[in-house]
């Protein structure tokens, strides 16, 4: 193995190579060469044009009327702000940091005003706009802030005269009738679920309202307000565009891949464009923003998820023709036309980046009470404030062009509809290659952890690529998770697909997070308020087709949770119901490691006993989270402690049972949760065990939380579930034909689980202020601060966390069915 270190630019490259048995070389880093660069999620980029940095995720875009103007809303997790910039220059003009914002933004018809929701602090402000300077802003409230109060702007849109602000909202589900010059409601309608974005029509009699929460766009009569029509559309609409005549209402449908076009004259859709790179109803996409050409001929579609636009010639009504696709950034959230330029808001920048300078301060509030500053510089760098937006400016392609980027797209993804239907792997494999191949394993146990790094845990392991001196919890404190690694499979490249554990459930159980889930958890995460749900609490969050449970129900394969999505026998989840372990607790700190694998053994002894063992079964074990150093919790190091000995005691037990000739266990963290890491953040832990498991076995792959479960999905004949899951790499690797029975026996513990916090410390006294009843409500950044000085020393400095892009050279291997 050889390491070396290489930096251009902002971009730090750490690359590594591996002679692994599948002859991958891995190397984190820009491949020059091909100018791309691969994604911890195993997605490349090669952002067509120039681009600009912005703010921690800008969810909106919108230019004046003039086109001079271009104001960005910025709504990440660490620092929000308002943007004003030049775009014909590409040049910063202003900037206004905000306690709160979201989404909400609109310009008045003369330019003089620019209006920005503030989110949960429920209100409008109303920034005057001089000399290319945003003035200090007048604010119009819709009710007191949250908690108190709950209604959280989305979608602005003003009248040409200036006189009325209509506003959708996320939180009370309503439509706001604005008086600009009174500044008070004049009307409020309810609506059925959370909303995102309004247009007015041409005449401004009808208010147009996309339904996030569901599948329609509703018009709106704006002299009576009254609903006067419900279209249904796709699920999950969000952006909706007007063309030039009004004739046409574009909507933007994130879970279905598509775009719904209206006639605006009957309110019916007249054509569905699928804007997928590949035809296939798997959610992946995520189609989230719209513009126009000059001539309404061209539509440019922003797909998210796929990090492109989709090129559509709309120029004969109700007969769409797909022009090809464009390379932008990652995670694109909306775009605009300007002259020969595409505009696009790239939501988490360009590449996954080192964090080079470590936590900033905020900078301080101008007398305004409006914080103002350099976004990009002067801020608190929590895990998704270090994905610094970009703005891209991109040359409208010719035909030529065009077809040039579009094979890039191509190139970029690893999704096919080839790997929907036959998954890499190699004949013989336990790991079956397509749905109704059969497999020697009949149950699949998969643990859920919480939040933390490959380094913090196998960091100390010298056959791995680790670095031992960000290891927190080695050998002596985790020897089960340690015997995991070094008796079955070791795989020191696996990442996962989630930030933080409100995504980070989403993706470990559907191989996917919506576009809900995406955009709402970094205000909740920057402690400013919003429903927070992500465990099937809200359906809202769901991804279209439902869980793994959901997929598991319709295919007829028994399943089973214990403490994943629910709580003795309570879950939101409709799947779930009748399917919870009534003994197994939740996400709750208090409640030792001990006794959810007490709950679990009680329970499979149970169903052993009459032959009713399902055929997969999730499981929670989650202390690894920790306390802190708040006073009176476990320490950390019993907290990590106690999750060891569980997932020992689980092992030991399943494999002294009848069933473990035809099991398997698969054990990761839902997210890494920022902690240090020499790699990236996002890299983390995973085990595999069981008797077709390979023994004394290093793996270097590349895989991820998605790849983790297209070989759980193998294994129990499921079809994929998002074009994540289906385009990952199975673990196949780790698997060998060769049974080896050989239960495993559980290592006994090593450190003290009943120890308790009781130094009095500024650690301590941190911690105090932190909220453990749910996973991740306290700040991550923060808290992982805290676990480092806990068991490095009060006076120990913790890394900053990295985050990096990575670049796969592969060796050509001829496909079986090649």
């Amino acid at each position: 193995m050889r390491n070396f270190f290489k930096k251009s630019g902002l971009v730090t490259v750490f690359a590594l190579t591996f002679l692994a048995s599948t002859a991958l070389a891995q190397i984190p880093g820009k491949d020059k060469q091909k100018g791309q660069i691969l994604l911890p999620n195993g997605w490349k980029l090669s952002p067509a044009g120039q681009s600009i940095p912005l703010g921690d995720l800008p969810l909106n875009m919108q230019l004046s009327p003039s086109g001079k103007l271009l104001a960005i809303t910025n709504n990440g997790q660490s620092t929000q702000s308002i943007q004003l910039i030049d775009p014909q220059h590409q040049k910063l003009l202003d900037e206004h940091v905000l306690d709160k914002s979201w989404y909400g933004l609109a310009f008045s018809n003369d330019e003089k005003n620019l209006y920005v929701s503030t989110g949960n602090d429920n209100t409008i402000l109303n920034f005057g706009i001089k000399n290319n300077k945003l003035g200090l802003p007048d604010t119009i409230s819709l009710g007191a802030p949250w908690p108190k109060g709950k209604v959280s702007p989305a979608g602005i849109v003003v009248t040409k005269d200036n006189s009325r602000l209509y506003t959708v909202t996320k939180e009370d589900s309503s439509v706001y009738i604005i008086d600009l010059k009174k500044k008070s409601i004049i009307n409020k309608i309810q609506l059925s679920t959370i909303a995102y974005s309004c247009v007015l029509s041409k005449d401004e009699k009808t208010l147009y309202v996309s339904l996030w929460g569901g599948d329609e766009v509703v018009a709106l009569s704006t002299e009576s307000a009254s609903i006067t029509n419900t279209i249904k559309t796709g699920c999950h609409p969000n952006e909706l565009l007007l063309n030039n005549k009004g004739t046409l209402l574009y909507v933007a449908n994130a879970n279905d891949n598509s775009v719904s076009i209206i006639n605006t004259t009957t309110n019916k859709v007249i054509e569905t464009i699928s804007t997928s790179l590949y035809p296939t109803t798997l959610t992946g996409s995520t189609t989230n923003g719209l513009a126009l050409s000059a001539n309404n001929k061209t539509l440019y579609i922003a797909n998210a998820d796929n990090n492109c636009l989709a090129v559509f010639d709309v120029s004969q009504t109700g007969n769409s023709k797909s022009q090809g696709f464009i390379p932008v950034g990652w995670y694109p959230t909306c775009v605009k036309v300007l002259g020969s330029k595409l505009l696009v808001s790239n939501g988490k920048g360009e590449t996954s980046l080192p964090n080079p300078k470590g936590p900033q301060p905020i900078s301080k509030a101008d007398n305004s009470g409006y914080q103002t500053g350099s976004t990009a510089n002067d801020q608190l760098q929590y895990i998704a404030g270090l994905f610094k937006g970009t703005l891209s400016f991109i040359e409208i392609p010719n035909f030529d062009q065009l077809k040039v980027y579009t094979k890039q797209v191509y190139a970029n993804t690893p999704f096919t509809t080839k790997r929907t239907l036959i998954a890499d792997g190699e004949t013989g494999n336990p790991i079956p290659r397509k749905q109704g191949e059969k497999s020697p394993i009949k149950h699949v146990f998969y643990i859920i952890k919480e939040n933390r790094t490959y380094d913090q845990v196998l960091g100390d392991v010298s056959a791995g690529n680790g670095d031992k001196s960000l290891c927190l919890f080695g050998k002596e404190i985790t020897p089960n998770h340690h015997a995991l690694a070094n008796e079955f499979v070791l795989m020191d490249n696996f990442y996962v697909d989630a930030e933080v554990s409100a995504d980070g459930h989403n993706w470990s159980m559907a191989a996917y997070a919506t576009d809900v889930v995406e955009k709402t958890w970094p205000t909740g995460y920057g402690k400013r308020g919003g429903t927070g749900n992500y465990e099937g609490g809200r359906p809202a969050t769901y991804p279209r087709d439902g869980f793994i449970w959901d997929y598991c129900k319709r295919a007829g394969v028994s399943y089973r949770s214990y403490g994943e999505f629910g709580e003795y026998n309570r879950t939101g989840l409709k799947s779930l119901q009748g399917h919870m372990s009534p003994q197994s607790p939740g996400f709750d700190l208090d409640i030792k490691d001990q006794v959810r694998v007490d709950a679990w053994q009680h329970d499979f002894d149970s169903l052993l006993t009459i032959n009713e063992v399902p055929q997969f079964s999730t499981i929670r074990i989650c202390n690894d989270h920790t306390s802190g150093q708040k006073i009176g919790k476990y320490t950390p190091i019993a907290a990590v402690g106690d999750n060891d000995l569980a997932i020992g005691r689980f092992l030991a037990h399943l494999s002294n049972s009848p069933i473990w000739k035809e099991s398997v266990v698969f054990i990761l963290e839902d997210d890494a949760q920022n902690g240090p890491d020499h790699v990236d953040a996002h890299r983390s832990p995973v085990f595999v065990a069981g008797p077709y498991v390979k023994r004394n076995a290093v793996v270097h792959s590349m895989y991820s939380t998605s790849g983790v479960l297209r070989t759980i999905e193998l294994i129990l004949g499921l079809p994929p579930m998002s074009q994540y899951d289906a385009a990952a790499l199975p673990l196949y690797e780790c698997f060998t034909n060769k049974a080896d029975l050989t239960p495993y026996q559980c290592k006994p513990v090593k450190v003290n689980l009943d120890q308790r916090n009781v130094a009095v410390n500024k650690s301590s006294k941190r911690s105090e202020s932190f909220n453990f009843l749910k996973e991740d409500a306290a700040p991550d950044l923060d808290l992982n601060e805290v676990i480092w000085k806990s068991v490095k020393g009060e006076e120990a400095v913790m890394p900053a966390p990295k985050r990096s892009a990575f670049v796969i050279l592969e060796k050509k291997k001829k496909d079986d069915d090649d």
